[in-house]
């Protein structure tokens, strides 16, 4: 077992691997953008103030891209430079009206999900083959901030201050919410969901975690939708 200690100046509010899992991202409250080789867990990179307030998500695409989204409600695509172990920014997402806490694209990388603090959900498509994100469909339902979000098969599970999780389902473009799941008694705090291989083709597990300090197991099945 290694481990590594490395200070920062604030909370660290999120961590993502690359697809290829040779690289670690790290975000802060300070702001930063850090990039860690996993290999020796080497700092190759350290962006400072990458973005104008905390920073409180972050993930990497299969298609290669970085996200982060911050208190100062913007989302910021990176991309790693050719040759190099730098990343710049690529794009900046500006729709949300208040901060950014949650994050999630689905498997292909092209459509991201963002959630924020006025309970609103965002469905960002990428638009051509330069990578660019554009806004395609708001979701609303949820009362309070969006806490956490995961994007599987097509399906959106958002989990909020307000104690449930919603599960989104397209058609086209467009999203309905097909269920709210309650049971937890305070904010749900962590969302991950997965198909399950050994049922129907629809089905998913979910578990959800909660400041209520439980931790619950959803089997859904989309069938009688």
């Amino acid at each position: 077992m290694k481990c590594t200690w490395v200070h920062r100046v604030d909370a660290v509010s999120c961590l993502a691997v690359s697809t290829d899992e040779s690289l670690l991202y790290s975000v802060s409250w300070d702001r930063t953008l850090k990039v860690w080789r996993t290999s020796d867990f080497k700092c190759l990179e350290s962006v400072a103030n990458a973005h104008e307030d905390a920073i409180n998500s972050v993930l990497a695409s299969a298609d290669g891209n970085v996200y982060t989204g911050s208190a100062d409600r913007r989302i910021k695509m990176w991309r790693k430079l050719q040759g190099s172990n730098n990343h710049k920014p690529v794009n900046l997402l500006e729709t949300h009206s208040s901060g950014v806490n949650a994050l999630a694209v689905n498997s292909y990388g092209s459509l991201l999900c963002s959630g924020s603090s006025d309970g609103a959900i965002f469905v960002w498509e990428k638009e051509d083959e330069s990578g660019k994100m554009v806004a395609m469909v708001s979701l609303q339902g949820h009362s309070q901030s969006i806490l956490c979000l995961s994007f599987v098969s097509g399906i959106v599970f958002s989990g909020s201050a307000d104690k449930t999780i919603r599960i989104w389902v397209s058609a086209g473009k467009n999203y309905s919410c097909m269920a709210v799941l309650q049971g937890h008694q305070g904010p749900v705090k962590c969302l991950p969901a997965v198909v399950n291989h050994y049922g129907p083709s629809d089905s998913f597990s979910v578990y959800s975690g909660s400041l209520d300090c439980s931790i619950k197991v959803w089997h859904i099945s989309l069938s009688p939708f």
